[in-house]
């Protein structure tokens, strides 16, 4: 089954079509009945349209209950290790899988909080206090507000990497998004079991996981790979760079100075806004990507990876760090309760097969096809 989001952005055209070739069946209703044997020529192909109509719109249910990731296909499956980083190997993928672009944001959490705890209870402590109350953090709780709308992303912060949550919250992302992304979709199985858990080892996650929390090996590959074959090598930096990026500053809403470009990440405490020394500044104006495409896999905020030599670990350095924490060769092996300003996550998931959307526009351009062939031939 396609995750949810990656259908949402085909989910209005399907709506459209359909509705279009609904209309277009019952204006030819006169016509059909009074040329019969035209109506029998045309059935196969008002099937076919109707059948599309009919599988398109069946993809647009629900496609607007999960937020909009963007993703990136990591590729060369089968790469050779890295020998010279922190695991020694590291960066070894068998299969070709899909990472989030840009760390999982304020906006994007707050959806997810709004849809799990519409009423404010904060089951399985899914909303750090600290978010609310600390400068660094992005989203605020209002415990008087309508059900579903109690949390709230602060001003500008919206577009700034969600902190203060631990493995656990990643996991129940991660089930959430799995199960649809309503507000009856369980955050407690599906990628991980978790059943109430909120403390001690975190699980393994489950066969046939549509978003997880990326492994080591897929965390290391997506962000230091060079790409374009299974001998490439690999980068220091995750700016696709051996050499140490410079550090950005911030405007005053938290954009980052590069703009997306070049050799630079949010460290060291040189992005200064909201009257803070250092911050988290808006995903992808940082840096250049990783090889991959992926945006801030170095500084920012330091991201969870799974279980990793009888570990959690995470990688990629943060707003508050020096330089050396940015690189291939460091990780931090922490427990899965640990939360802060400089912890967030992005999740991965496994590159979807041909979609019944895309099989319908070939079937739509041979039909085409076909028809121009046998008007031509007459």
């Amino acid at each position: 089954m396609l995750p949810l989001d990656r259908v949402s952005r085909h989910g209005i055209c399907g709506w459209v079509l359909a509705v279009w070739l609904s209309f277009f069946i019952r204006t030819r209703k006169v016509a059909l009945v009074k040329k019969p044997m035209v109506s029998f020529a045309r059935l196969p192909r008002v099937v076919f349209m109707v059948g599309v109509a009919a599988l398109l719109g069946s993809l647009a249910v629900h496609a607007h209950a999960a937020p909009v990731i963007d993703w990136v296909t990591v590729g060369d499956p089968g790469n050779a290790a890295d020998t010279t980083g922190d695991p020694n190997p590291a960066g070894a993928v068998a299969d070709s899988f899909q990472i989030m672009k840009f760390e999982f944001t304020n906006s994007q959490y707050t959806d997810f909080l709004n849809s799990v705890d519409a009423s404010g209870t904060n089951p399985n402590s899914v909303y750090n206090p600290n978010m609310g109350s600390n400068a660094r953090g992005g989203i605020s709780f209002t415990s008087g507000a309508a059900s579903g709308s109690k949390y709230a992303t602060k001003t500008n912060m919206g577009d700034k990497p969600v902190n203060y949550v631990n493995w656990f919250d990643a996991a129940r992302v991660s089930n959430w998004l799995m199960n649809g992304a309503t507000g009856t979709s369980s955050t407690e199985t599906g990628a991980y079991t978790l059943n109430g858990a909120t403390s001690g080892d975190a699980p393994a996650v489950n066969s046939g996981a549509t978003y997880y929390i990326p492994t080591g090996d897929q965390w290391y590959k997506a962000a230091y790979y060079k790409g374009s074959g299974t001998n490439a090598g690999y980068w220091d930096y995750a700016t696709q760079s051996d050499t140490v990026p410079s550090a950005v500053t911030a405007d005053g809403t938290g954009i980052g100075s590069a703009q997306g470009t070049g050799n630079s990440a949010n460290y060291n405490f040189e992005a200064d806004w909201n009257a803070l020394n250092g911050n988290v500044t808006t995903v992808g104006t940082n840096g250049g990507p990783s090889a991959y495409g992926a945006f801030d896999m170095s500084g920012n905020v330091r991201e969870w990876t799974g279980a990793d030599n009888s570990s959690l670990a995470m990688r990629g350095g943060c707003w508050d760090v020096n330089f050396s924490s940015l690189s291939s060769s460091n990780r931090l092996a922490v427990a899965a309760t640990a939360d802060s300003a400089c912890r967030g996550f992005r999740l991965v998931a496994p590159v979807p097969e041909p979609s019944t959307y895309a099989m319908a526009l070939v079937g739509l351009a041979c039909g085409g096809y076909f028809r121009f062939r046998r008007r031509k031939q007459a």
